[in-house]
């Protein structure tokens, strides 16, 4: 060892002022990282080294927290079955669209599978799981529980509340596969009528007018719209004919006049 390295004694450094630009730097951007806050100080010229901006940057405990994306759980692909009866299972997806001044807003569509009839439509510009739960709540207590409901995997969907509220209820949450939307396509074919009969339809200049023709499509739609799948009737008329009649599912045209005689 020479005798210059033994005796060296490194000279005491005050990072007083690199601390203090670091927390001011975090205080006015917390959402950016090291990299940002070091090119924001060298623009200012600072003439701090970036592995002693660095040291001081881990030793005040300010880097990031990586979020890791959270894995879900493996889905089974079920077939599509029409349940046997009302209130058996539900479907709810969401649809996006944006007013006339750009600004994105959200709807949170739900039905009956079994008549396809749309038990509501919640239009907002944020709806969180909280929101979700709410809506649920609502439904529930309108209309009973349901024996389950099925869904996509959207953060809303997976989160713990929704969760719980589902454990709690005795509810069984049927989520499809990731990236099969056909396994919901019940509710993907509403979605597609909800836009072009509305969305589609008009330019709106605030949320509430949203709401309000939402709510008049979804009045015609269970009401008056003819619906295929149900032979040309309304769900509402599916409903009160099938409850009249006994007759579980599947009324054509040809017997439909044999189900009003009985």
């Amino acid at each position: 060892m020479s005798k210059s390295v033994y005796y060296y004694s490194p000279l005491p450094k005050d990072d007083g002022e690199i601390e203090e630009a670091l927390r001011e730097k975090a205080r006015e951007h917390p959402e950016e990282g090291f990299w940002m806050a070091y090119h924001r100080l060298k623009a200012e010229g600072r003439p701090w080294n970036h592995k002693r901006v660095y040291r001081v940057y881990r030793a005040l405990g300010l880097p990031l927290r990586r979020k890791a994306k959270k894995r879900l759980p493996s889905r089974v692909k079920e077939p599509l079955e029409v349940p046997a009866e009302a209130d058996h299972t539900w479907s709810m997806d969401f649809v996006t669209d944006v007013l006339e001044n750009k600004r994105r807003f959200r709807a949170l569509n739900i039905m009956d599978d079994y008549n396809r009839e749309a038990l509501h439509i919640e239009v907002d510009f944020s709806l969180t799981s909280n929101r979700v739960v709410w809506v649920l709540n609502h439904l529930v207590n309108r209309r009973g529980k349901p024996k389950r409901i099925r869904m996509d995997n959207g953060p809303e969907f997976i989160a713990k509340l929704t969760s719980q509220w589902s454990e709690m209820h005795g509810i069984e949450f049927k989520y499809i596969q990731p990236g099969k939307p056909t396994q919901n396509a019940f509710v993907e074919r509403f979605n597609g009528s909800f836009r072009r009969g509305t969305l589609n339809r008009f330019i709106f200049e605030d949320i509430d007018q949203v709401r309000e023709q939402a709510r008049i499509w979804m009045d015609d739609y269970n009401t008056a719209r003819p619906h295929k799948a149900l032979g040309y009737l309304s769900p509402k008329q599916y409903l009160e004919l099938n409850s009249l009649s006994g007759t579980a599912q599947g009324i054509k045209n040809d017997n439909f006049d044999e189900v009003l005689e009985k």
